[in-house]
């Protein structure tokens, strides 16, 4: 009766917290066996590895890891991830051993969102090199050839300074306005159009961007990375895939209409361009396009273009506000060179090396992405003696390299000087790693060109 349930209810309780116990003691025998083969580092809790940390103090983290020496390790849940704490080992890593260094890794985050398609986490192979090639091919025929982005930058700037001299002086919040005019030079490039600053859709468009960016960084969005599972219940992760969905459908919505106007004899945009090489590689056995990869990479240009360079964007206001004396050494040079009414051109960087300089420190103390992306070694290889496995997670904590004492003269506070020799030259140090030095950095130049023009 009674007093059988009640001990097997006991045996039941008993067995589970057994092996609850067996299981920790098990974590932390192969966490004490994992931190012996890697790089030295915080000791990691089991099954969350160093996360508590990360998410208690990001920044605190990212600063203190260097203190471990060239390399150090970090647990994302139960996987080691491998820092690289300066540009000399980012370099030897990523550079001298490109292809074994240009993996993506299998983040259940990721793969969830894009189903292992597009151009920046799909993994290193055949799909990543059509899709890439295909892809700067592109945008250099359609916006990245030199005088085109340009054109489109320099009209899209006019439009922001209009926007914000709508407020007469007075203060207002700059990111509706900064984030549309950045979003408008890519999407000019891949959907052939821009938007006004008062559209309704493409304002919630961009706030939906904004969450799923918030969402991926957050504990939501991390929990769903260490217990994939959980993507079939519901909970706060939904959202991540719903607002994801809606970006696809306003992408495939573009394709739609651009399926039904394509002249094959005037491409005008991205899309168009897709469209014709998914018709030209039928015959390919091996093709990578198709309607999906398409969607999927245009996402990724969209993404890719907007929050990096919109947050650089921010900051740059910011750091220009709180040092007055840079601010005003800009816009003097600027009237110098080019006096009240000439619109700036790339050819006048080496006559503003000044503004130039303000624009690389304002990414160096932005820093907006401190480890850059992620990647995962394709082969098991060496580094400094120490042995990794296929599929190891690497990062390059770009906070400890742009804050380095050996490489630059004020490492710890805004000043222009830092990318400015001697002689008042523009010069780029060799720590300067903003769009990182792999093969698999992004190639878009344009990034650079929005910068110095919104300046």
């Amino acid at each position: 009766g009674p007093a059988l349930m009640n001990v097997d209810l006991n045996s039941v309780v008993l067995a589970l917290v057994l092996g609850l116990i067996f299981l920790v003691l098990f974590e932390i025998l192969r966490i004490h066996v994992s931190r012996g083969r890697t790089p030295p580092g915080r000791r990691p809790f089991p099954f969350v590895g160093t996360l508590p940390y990360f998410i208690k103090d990001p920044m605190g983290s990212a600063r203190s890891i260097h203190h471990y020496g060239e390399m150090a390790t970090e647990y994302l849940g139960r996987q080691p991830v491998i820092i690289l704490n300066t540009v000399q080992i980012t370099k030897e890593a990523l550079v001298q051993e490109a292809s074994t260094f240009s993996g993506r890794p299998t983040l259940p985050l990721i793969d969830w969102i894009t189903n292992g398609l597009g151009i920046i986490m799909v993994t290193f192979g055949h799909s990543w090199r059509q899709q890439k090639k295909f892809a700067l091919n592109t945008l250099r025929h359609f916006g990245l050839g030199r005088k085109s982005v340009e054109e489109r930058v320099l009209e899209e700037s006019s439009y922001l300074v209009a926007e914000m001299l709508k407020a007469e002086g007075m203060a207002f919040d700059p990111q509706h306005a900064v984030q549309n005019a950045v979003s408008n030079i890519i999407c000019s490039i891949v959907f052939g159009d821009r938007f006004e600053y008062d559209n309704k859709h493409f304002a919630y468009l961009l706030n939906i961007l904004n969450e799923n960016f918030m969402l991926t960084g957050s504990p939501v969005g991390q929990m769903l990375n260490l217990v994939p599972f959980i993507k079939h219940f519901p909970g706060p992760h939904q959202k991540i895939l719903q607002n994801s969905s809606e970006l696809m459908a306003f992408i495939r919505k573009k394709v739609k209409e651009h399926r039904q106007t394509l002249d094959p004899e005037n491409p005008r945009d991205f899309i168009d361009a897709y469209l014709l090489e998914i018709e030209k590689q039928k015959i390919h056995e091996d093709s990578t396009f198709h309607d999906e990869n398409m969607v999927m990479s245009t996402s990724d240009l969209f993404l890719a273009g907007t929050n990096t360079t919109t947050t650089t964007i921010r900051w740059g206001l910011i750091f220009l506000t709180e040092n007055t004396e840079v601010q005003e050494r800009c816009h003097e040079e600027i009237v110098q060179v080019l006096g009240y009414d000439r619109q700036p051109s790339m050819d006048d960087r080496d006559k503003l090396p000044y503004t130039y300089a303000a624009v690389h420190e304002i990414q160096r103390c932005a820093n907006i992405v401190p480890f850059g992306v992620v990647h995962a070694t394709t082969q098991p290889t060496k580094l400094r003696g120490y042995d990794i496995p296929k599929g190891t997670m690497i990062m390059t904590n770009l906070t400890a390299i742009f804050s380095d004492k050996k490489h630059w003269k004020s490492p710890d506070t805004f000043n222009p000087e830092n990318f400015l020799d001697e002689n008042g030259h523009f010069y780029k140090p060799e720590a300067f790693i903003a769009f990182s030095v792999a093969i698999r950095r992004p190639h878009l130049d344009f990034w650079e060109y929005e910068l110095i023009y919104s300046d």
